[in-house]
């Protein structure tokens, strides 16, 4: 499944890098300047702007394998999700938000999970939410992240 698994005294810590490294490579950007941020900050990506994608599937393609990615890699999950929105017409603007991802990817492509074996178990939630944010729907959006 390309998970790769470390098992220590310390605790198993959980990553996708050979994964990550494919898709940057597979991508063509393995020779490109890595970012520090995996999305603009207050980037407005609509399904009307921008020349739409000749050919969608490379695009539907790489989001496809950028969610399997946030199995491993919660930090990338709000930007997936944004760019998951525009499967069905992808287009420019958002095929440049995809690229910005995967260089944030090249920074730290051997990040992820660590689970450590010393602790106790102790449950924590937290919640946000934007009154009216998507620009597209003007519906408000919220997310959640729960840490055992």
């Amino acid at each position: 499944m390309g998970i790769e698994v470390a098992k220590s005294n310390q605790g198993l810590f959980l990553t996708q890098r050979q994964y990550a490294l494919d898709i940057i490579s597979d991508s063509g950007l393995t020779a490109s300047k890595p970012v520090d941020f995996p999305m603009e900050q207050n980037l407005k990506l609509t399904p009307s702007e921008g020349s739409v994608l000749s050919d969608p599937s490379p695009y539907q393609c790489l989001v496809d394998r950028l969610i399997y990615l946030t199995v491993t890699r919660p930090d990338i999950a709000y930007p997936v999700n944004i760019l998951s929105q525009f499967m069905q017409e992808p287009r420019q603007p958002h095929m440049h938000a995809a690229i910005c991802l995967l260089r944030y990817l090249k920074t730290t492509p051997g990040q992820g999970l660590f689970f450590p074996s010393n602790s106790d178990l102790s449950l924590k939630a937290y919640c946000d939410s934007d009154l009216a944010s998507c620009p597209t729907t003007r519906r408000s959006t919220f997310g959640y992240c729960i840490f055992l």
